[in-house]
């Protein structure tokens, strides 16, 4: 397939998608002619939005940038990457630790598809203690998630508290 745009790609769980990843998905946004925002479900980590629920939160929060469209995906990366017309994966780096990860992530993707690159993305500093595990933890235990993740997770966290409590 030719490719006649730069489309890059950022695949995640996104559960849930927090301000951080949106601050990745605005400055990738720039960089490129089109971001898919693919949410898959991660089978090393136990669920708390379905993904149809979070791709409506990614729908919303990314609703401001008009070249950002999202997606659900199983499977292989580099196989929707291909289908897509794809070459480029985004990823937001938080610290060392993520980077170790996300290098190795990069290199088996590379070993996948040769044509596939990498970029990363340092997180806002701002940013850098939120995480979607740490999102989990403070709703699980009905700590304030304001100001850390899209209003429109926000109320699905309170609206899931009020289930809980009938």
């Amino acid at each position: 397939m030719q490719v006649s745009e730069r489309i890059a790609v950022c695949s995640g769980s996104f559960d849930p998608v927090t301000i951080g990843h949106v601050d990745i998905f605005e400055r990738a946004s720039r960089m490129f002619d089109e971001l898919v925002v693919c949410v898959f479900h991660n089978i090393r980590k136990q669920s708390y939005f379905t993904i149809d629920e979070r791709r409506a939160f990614l729908e919303q929060a990314t609703a401001h940038l008009p070249n950002v469209r999202v997606d659900a995906f199983s499977g292989l990366l580099t196989d929707y990457m291909r289908s897509i017309g794809a070459h480029i994966i985004v990823r937001g780096v938080r610290s060392v630790k993520d980077l170790e990860y996300e290098e190795n992530e990069a290199h088996m993707l590379h070993h996948l598809d040769a044509s596939v690159e990498t970029v990363f993305l340092l997180t806002n500093p701002a940013y850098s203690f939120v995480s979607s595990s740490g999102i989990r933890e403070l709703a699980a235990f009905r700590g304030g998630v304001h100001g850390l993740v899209p209003a429109c997770v926000e109320r699905a966290v309170r609206a899931r508290w009020s289930a809980e409590s009938r």
